[in-house]
């Protein structure tokens, strides 16, 4: 529910032109694919806007380079994606480390599509972070069946909360719990689902 068309953002600005959401589109249940070989490719500022994607992104995402660039990143996050692994995610990226993540996202059109995500910072010489890169592939299918029902508990918390502050407390909370129960990592976690 957080995709739309798109019109151009005002051209004053300097860098990328910010784009504009036009409408919602609703998830239509439709999973998109992806060949094994092939991988997404998207860069953007510190903010989460889009600098950079290439055609594997663009056909996926159903866009065009003009309509991606400029963008939030979050153009192509699916609406049940729980809000807590991109706040993991962005915790680590800021730290100025790497993630991996397992992420479900959403084309223009309401199609949906799994990928197996690996975000990097990347860095000036004096070793400030000017943007991340992330580098996507297909995940394997086990994967996808052992992280949605934890996906679907952590978006219930997040639903359930009397205002987003707090479900994504909540949320993230959780996730902190079941690493601490599992003894592991997030990382050792996000390995583990691939066997």
């Amino acid at each position: 529910m957080l995709h739309g068309l798109w019109r151009q953002g005002n051209g004053a600005a300097k860098g990328p032109v910010r784009q504009k959401f036009a409408s919602v589109v609703e998830p239509t249940g439709v999973e998109r694919t992806f060949h094994r070989d092939d991988v997404i490719v998207s860069k953007t500022d510190t903010k989460g806007i889009i600098t950079y994607a290439n055609d594997v992104f663009l056909e996926l995402a159903g866009l065009t380079e003009a309509q991606a660039i400029g963008a939030p990143h979050s153009v192509i996050r699916h609406p049940d994606m729980p809000r807590a692994v991109f706040k993991l995610l962005w915790d680590t990226l800021f730290k100025g480390d790497e993630i991996f993540a397992y992420v479900l996202n959403m084309s223009s059109n309401g199609d949906h599509y799994w990928v197996f995500a690996h975000v990097t910072p990347t860095f000036t010489e004096d070793g400030g972070i000017t943007g991340f890169h992330s580098n996507r592939r297909v995940p394997e299918k086990s994967a996808i069946e052992a992280i949605t029902p934890l996906y679907a508990s952590l978006k219930a918390i997040e639903d359930r909360a009397s205002d987003r502050a707090s479900g994504l407390q909540a949320s993230f909370d959780a996730v902190l719990k079941l690493l601490r129960d599992k003894g592991m990592s997030y990382e050792e976690l996000i390995f583990s689902l691939a066997r």
